[in-house]
């Protein structure tokens, strides 16, 4: 893999970081800013929200700019944002800078999707996607907790302060080391990118990729209160559940990095069929310290190796929308991220019981599963009918 790839993905972290970390700083943003928790953990929902618009718009704006002007000045304004964050002392700013920051965010990772695909021949864009989104599991797995430990220690701007800090030696390499235009192209057409994206095998890979995603963010908000109030774990041993699900999200995109070709293979259908099972497990046996432990990390590594897989899908049957492709592939899986939480909220207020969130997980990815099931079905019937 090209060294630039690992630099991406030191940037990528910082920026996972910063989306996730907002879970164990939320306590202590109300008190600071005089606000409820309520309005605090607001914050994460505009992060999603300025992730799901600013993936498209900024991969269109940006499809004509040099590659290395679009990767510095997002990762810039980045830092720029949580400069301004970690100083304000009005919520209003801190929310707006929350929407900024995931837009440009969004922008950002559309770019370095499409330059991973740019950089490698199409059979490793898979293990590129995945060095990639890498970044991503590493900040659910040592960024997340060391964001609550240092919010906790020296309060929440330090965590602010620490991911703008964090994000200036990835922005030092980039202006060094990236490519003025990865892939190379005179012109782009956003109609014709737009057009490619239509396509039913893009269409029902994007869907995949919201529905699972939505799947593994249902239960994931929710660990934590699962952890405490089902199998009454003491808080402490919150960040190191949180870990081992990001220690399972790390080994499940390193293996699907190996594995993916882009295509619907018999791994990737076996993990389908297995995760919906795995959610049910989960909320079976949650007040049950041990296995809590060890359904989380199994269903971490499902999860983003599927999610990530998906993502190497989108890229594989949009060969003609290297732009937008990593874009609307952000989108998917984002949308996942902020409608999952969303019904098992639902779900679990009309019942009281935090072990909902997981039968949410397990009814979605169940979904997952029947709509490849039936896309498999009518291609086979397809197949008969033209053979006929």
């Amino acid at each position: 893999m090209p060294v630039f790839l690992y630099v991406l993905a030191l940037a990528v972290f910082a920026q996972g970081t910063s989306e996730f970390m907002l879970s164990g700083l939320v306590p202590g943003i109300a008190r600071d800013l005089s606000v409820s928790v309520g309005a605090a953990a607001s914050l994460t929902s505009a992060y999603a929200i300025g992730m799901i618009v600013g993936a498209p718009v900024m991969a269109a704006l940006s499809a004509r700019w040099p590659r290395r002007r679009a990767l510095a000045g997002f990762l810039a304004a980045f830092v720029v944002v949580h400069v301004i964050g970690a100083m304000t002392t009005d919520f209003a700013v801190l929310f707006g800078t929350r929407v900024v920051a995931a837009i440009v965010n969004a922008g950002f990772l559309a770019v370095a999707m499409s330059v991973a695909a740019a950089l490698v021949p199409a059979e490793r864009r898979g293990r590129a996607t995945a060095v990639l989104l890498s970044g991503v599991t590493l900040s659910c797995v040592a960024g997340v907790p060391a964001g609550a430990l240092l919010g906790d220690w020296s309060g929440w701007r330090s965590a602010f302060w620490a991911v703008a800090a964090l994000c200036l030696p990835a922005l030092a390499l980039v202006f060094r080391q990236a490519p003025a235009d990865a892939a190379g192209r005179a012109e782009v057409s956003i109609r014709r990118e737009a057009r490619a994206l239509r396509s039913r095998p893009v269409r029902l890979a994007m869907a995949l990729a919201a529905v699972v995603n939505g799947a593994t963010f249902a239960t994931f908000a929710y660990l934590a209160v699962i952890a405490t109030d089902i199998a009454h774990l003491p808080d402490a041993a919150v960040p190191a559940l949180l870990a081992t699900f990001g220690v399972g999200s790390f080994v499940g995109v390193t293996t699907a990095g190996r594995k993916a070709d882009g295509g619907l293979g018999r791994g990737l259908l076996l993990a389908l069929c297995v995760l919906p099972v795995g959610w049910a497990v989960l909320a079976a046996t949650s007040a049950y310290t041990a296995l809590l432990f060890v359904v989380t990390i199994v269903q971490g590594t499902l999860s983003f190796g599927i999610g990530s897989t998906l993502v190497a899908r989108v890229m594989h049957v949009a060969p003609q929308a290297p732009s937008l492709g990593g874009s609307f592939a952000t989108v998917a899986l984002n949308a996942g991220a902020f409608l999952g939480p969303l019904i098992a909220g639902v779900a679990t207020g009309a019942t009281g019981d935090y072990r909902d969130a997981a039968w949410v997980s397990a009814a979605l990815s169940a979904t997952a599963v029947a709509a490849v099931a039936a896309c498999r079905v009518g291609v086979a019937r397809a197949g008969v009918e033209e053979a006929g």
